[in-house]
């Protein structure tokens, strides 16, 4: 049996099924727009019920973030921000009669919470961002560790504490490395292995049961010709230079056709041996996104116009990682967190303008540069690429103070710039009284 929760009649109802950086900064600003005055229904859709940025899920990975503190809990921030929340999964969506279907939320033993349900929209906004793409390559499911989410990056960081732990209560030498590799040299396996560095500092400060540090040996593994393939020249090779620094083997050309229980085997045959093992080459959108007929790229991306309206359906926007559009002046748009900002903000002014009556503008991205952080030891990047003529590479501490106010503009952007800039203070003072990472 379906329930169905139906909106108020009265006012539009406008759905955002995703509570990413995009997601969650849209429904933030049309509650704060629409649904305060009452002009509109906002309801987020999200099948976790706590946001943390995207970008930082590496840091979730290795502890270095605490998700008890730095998450964004959708229900209370709703009530904050004159939106409704709710929590679930998308399974259908029925374009005709403009209803979404969800599955039944189950609890941890597999009983059901909350039945298979619908939900009516008049503007459907997906948000969905994107998942790791495996292509097709055999064992990875099986034997890998994904980073798309909050969950799949604790689950990597409980595997990384066990490590850790059989290491320390072994009669081993302390010296024998705990083997980890990663496939994708792309941002999150790059900032990766730099992070996974630093911890392994840190839990050795802790750890009493083992008279030497324990070190790590980390293989990072890309099929292109560099790391950071998306990213200007100068920045992959400062990065590659920093990684070798830290040890970390950099393995360029070398394409990954299978994953065991024992590592990663190449095009040539060697397996890469490894204890732990990271998949983060390359990403799609949910494949279900053809299945309802919505035209879509290679990748399940949804074609869109300008305006980040769906090709197929004018009640139907897309952002972020899922959205597809050809820029003007062409080339397509990168999935960065930068990219769902300046999506959200111009989804969010073509629905006020819709309801409005006028037209709708078309989205025009601003790359505003390129920033990787190596933990502690580095951050490297491009500095306001379109401000400024060509790009300025910058560094060390003003690239690393740059890359910090990326995630304290998303906290501002979700928070407001009254409660804002407490909460980044509250989060600071915490990270003076707890372990320097998460050791449970």
């Amino acid at each position: 049996m379906q329930t169905e929760i139906k909106p108020h009649k009265a006012v539009p109802h406008i759905v955002i099924v995703g509570g990413g950086a995009g997601g969650l900064e849209l429904a933030t600003t049309l509650g704060n727009k629409l649904g305060k005055k009452q002009k509109a229904k906002i309801t987020l859709i999200d099948k976790h019920r706590v946001h943390i940025w995207k970008p930082l899920l590496h840091e979730v990975a290795t502890g270095s973030l605490d998700t008890e503190i730095d998450g964004v809990v959708y229900r209370a921030h709703a009530k904050r921000h004159h939106y409704q929340f709710q929590l679930g999964q998308l399974v259908d969506l029925d374009r005709e009669s403009k209803r979404l279907s969800f599955a039944p939320i189950l609890d941890d033993e597999e009983n059901e919470v909350v039945e298979e349900r619908q939900i009516g929209y008049d503007t459907l906004v997906l948000a969905i961002g994107s998942i790791s793409n495996d292509f097709g390559t055999p064992g990875v499911q099986e034997f890998c560790s994904l980073l798309d989410s909050k969950h799949q990056a604790q689950r990597f960081q409980q595997k990384l504490l066990n490590l850790f732990l059989k290491k320390s209560s072994t009669t081993e030498s302390a010296e024998d490395p705990i083997r980890l590799a990663i496939v994708g040299a792309g941002a999150t396996g790059v900032e990766l292995s730099a992070e996974l560095n630093h911890v392994v500092d840190v839990v050795s400060v802790y750890d009493n049961m083992t008279e030497g540090k324990t070190s790590l040996s980390i293989d990072l593994i890309e099929a292109g010709e560099r790391i950071l393939p998306a990213l200007p020249e100068r920045i992959a090779e400062s990065a590659t230079a920093e990684l070798e620094k830290l040890g970390v083997r950099v393995r360029t050309n070398t394409r990954i056709t299978e994953a065991n229980q024992n590592g990663f085997v190449n095009d040539s045959g060697e397996l890469i041996e490894a204890d732990l093992m990271v998949w983060a080459a390359g990403v799609k959108a949910e494949s279900w996104l053809s299945v309802v007929g919505l035209k879509t790229n290679r990748i399940n991306q949804v074609e869109c116009f300008r305006t980040l309206k769906s090709l197929s359906d004018p009640s139907i926007y897309a952002i972020g990682d899922c959205c597809h559009v050809e820029m003007e002046e062409g080339g397509k748009v990168p999935p960065r967190a930068q990219s769902a900002h300046q999506m959200a903000s111009t989804v969010a002014k073509n629905i006020v303008r819709e309801l409005s009556g006028k037209d709708l503008v078309e989205f025009k991205y601003t790359d505003y540069g390129s920033l990787v952080n190596l933990a502690r030891f580095s951050t490297v990047g491009s500095l306001m690429g379109n401000l400024v003529k060509g790009s300025m590479f910058i560094e060390g501490k003003i690239a690393r103070l740059m890359y910090l106010s990326l995630y304290r503009m998303h906290q501002l952007s979700i928070h407001g710039f009254i409660k804002g800039p407490f909460v980044i203070l509250l989060s600071q003072i915490s990270k003076i009284i707890r372990p320097k990472i998460k050791l449970h």
